[in-house]
């Protein structure tokens, strides 16, 4: 029941309630995108809908987001990572006024 393009609903964890599509299948997971973050998913968290995609195997964001938005299923766009700040260095006239 667990194929390449299955369109399933996570039914536990955090993102419960969210769409998304299955683009890689192991031994004993599979690898999803969608509406979550790309990530592998234990199959037993997960509720297979009718419908599928013609989607390749390790697909990228982007196509699977077509891929959903093609069936209706609206994905809201993830935030950009922040880049990690550098840390501010003190001049040596500062540290010899103490």
């Amino acid at each position: 029941m667990m194929q390449l393009g299955r369109v399933c609903l996570k039914i536990a964890g955090r993102d419960a309630g969210q769409h998304e599509v299955i683009i890689g299948v192991a031994d004993k997971m599979v690898l999803v995108d969608g509406q979550v973050r790309r990530r592998k998913c234990n199959p037993h968290h997960l509720e297979p809908l009718a419908q599928t995609v013609d989607i390749v195997e390790n697909a990228s964001h982007e196509q699977v987001v077509a891929a959903l938005q093609g069936l209706g299923i609206a994905v809201v766009e993830r935030k950009p990572k922040l880049k990690k700040a550098e840390p501010v260095v003190e001049s040596s006239a500062k540290k010899s006024k103490k």
